[in-house]
């Protein structure tokens, strides 16, 4: 078998470390020394991999997002209907590999960083495109016209509990925030079934 290259383990190894700081810190105030010093290696190293702060944040950002999008594929190939794809779709968004304390802080400052960097804000609006896509498929079943400024509000419900929750001190609870959206779900679907939402 062909040996692995240093190259991508240590690209790796530097953007696991710029989530972890953009996390610990709460900001993009983080030094690419600080970056390669929790990755173990020099920063000339890591200016040599990405030739800048701003690539790590973009490669580190890519990086969340594609852990993201596998995590949403794998819960909606076991999904089953329109509402248990929704419920999978949301329930994939608060999973423990996306909703942990330093991914949380990373997402935070991704937003920040998308206002000035057009890079990352051309990821965002990848990630928000996808998200408004999955979710519209099965709301045009399930809300017909609606299934656009349901989806929307959706996707702004998801978003604000990540920010709510990357100002909040304590451990994350993945469970209690997907229940959170779940039950904005559950009573935008009630309003075209004409009852009160049901409790899960």
């Amino acid at each position: 078998m062909p040996k692995i290259g240093m190259e991508p383990i240590r690209r790796a190894a530097l953007v696991q470390a710029t989530i972890h700081e953009i996390g610990r810190t709460g900001s993009l105030d983080v030094t690419v020394s600080q970056i390669a010093r929790r990755a173990g290696m020099s920063s000339a190293l890591a200016h040599h991999y990405f030739g800048s702060k701003e690539q790590m944040f973009l490669a580190a950002m890519r990086h969340t997002l594609t852990l993201y999008g596998a995590e949403v594929r794998g819960a909606l190939a076991l999904a089953e209907g329109p509402e248990a794809r929704l419920q999978a779709v949301i329930r994939a968004s608060f999973s423990p590999a996306n909703f942990r304390r330093e991914v949380i802080g990373a997402w935070l400052n991704f937003y920040v960083l998308a206002q000035t960097v057009p890079g990352a804000r051309r990821l965002l609006r990848i990630y928000q495109n996808r998200l408004r896509s999955n979710l519209l498929g099965p709301l045009h079943r399930l809300v017909g016209s609606r299934a656009g400024a349901v989806a929307d509000a959706l996707g702004a419900m998801i978003d604000g509990v990540y920010i709510r929750e990357a100002l909040s001190d304590g451990p994350s609870d993945g469970a209690a925030a997907a229940a959170l959206v779940l039950d904005c779900l559950a009573a935008e679907l009630a309003k075209d079934a004409g009852a009160a939402p049901a409790r899960r």
